[in-house]
């Protein structure tokens, strides 16, 4: 009698001892699983309150935004072109040293709201405006094929940096004048001296494996804010909200965030 309640006794204490070691195990498993999930909320991406979709997207006047400064006509081809103001400051630094080394620095293109880029993306959708090579998007009737054709060199509305009032194109929309002469000049220097002031050409050589648009010599980024800009856009639009266009429903069919948006010189990241 005493062994068999002194065996129970054992029995019982081991049963505790288990039940003990998984009750801890449990509430240690739920304290990292807790642990877990405040790291996630720490660790969610922040920006500035300027930073919103409608921002990213183009939908605003940039004449009408107080973020935004009108160009002063000896730095552009043209009247009523508007830069972020931050992005003005710098350019304008940029531009005094370049001429100070005989380089000549013009802005082409500068902020380019959802309506405008509109017009761009239409006028070549319906073959109004021929493409680069001289064809007509219009002649292709697969969807998805025109607008590859038209994205090697223009961005559908909703999806263009230069929305974001960071990005410029300088002197020539063509890369064989960057390859020679004054137009090599220009590169050189850029290439050589625009990090200095934050820019970054954001579509370089495809030969690394970069996807999206094809090379832009002329195209530069002003990277303290297109970075922040560039990964809001990651983290909060999708293709479904790439919408009000001719040709918006195949942004999901050729992959327009992660091939195009994001496609860029890693360097500008």
């Amino acid at each position: 009698m005493g062994e068999m309640l002194s065996t129970m006794i054992k029995s019982i204490c081991l049963i505790g001892f288990f039940i003990t070691v998984i009750t801890a195990c449990d509430m240690k498993s739920n304290q990292e699983n807790n642990t877990a999930k405040e790291e996630v909320q720490v660790e969610k991406p922040t920006w500035p309150s300027w930073i919103t979709k409608d921002y990213v997207m183009g939908n605003f006047d940039p004449a009408a935004h107080p973020e935004f400064v009108l160009i002063a006509s000896k730095y552009a081809d043209r009247e009523g072109l508007y830069l972020h103001q931050q992005v003005y400051k710098d350019f304008v630094s940029m531009w005094t040293d370049a001429k100070a080394s005989g380089v000549s620095l013009v802005i082409r293109s500068a902020t380019r709201n959802f309506e405008y880029q509109k017009g761009i993306w239409e006028r070549k959708w319906t073959g109004e405006t021929q493409l680069s090579d001289g064809t007509k998007a219009s002649d292709v009737s697969d969807e998805s094929a025109r607008a590859k054709k038209i994205l090697l060199y223009s961005s559908m509305p909703g999806t263009s940096r230069h929305h974001w009032g960071t990005d410029i194109d300088l002197n020539s929309f063509s890369n064989s004048y960057f390859s020679k002469g004054e137009g090599l000049k220009v590169y050189n220097w850029l290439v050589q001296n625009g990090h200095k002031y934050g820019f970054c050409q954001p579509y370089i050589s495809k030969k690394d494996g970069r996807t999206g648009y094809e090379e832009e010599k002329w195209h530069w980024s002003y990277m303290p804010l297109s970075k922040d800009l560039t990964d809001f856009y990651k983290h909060n639009i999708s293709e479904r909200d790439i919408d009000g266009f001719l040709g918006s429903k195949v942004a999901e069919d050729v992959n327009m965030i992660h091939e195009y948006v994001l496609g860029i010189n890693p360097q500008c990241l």
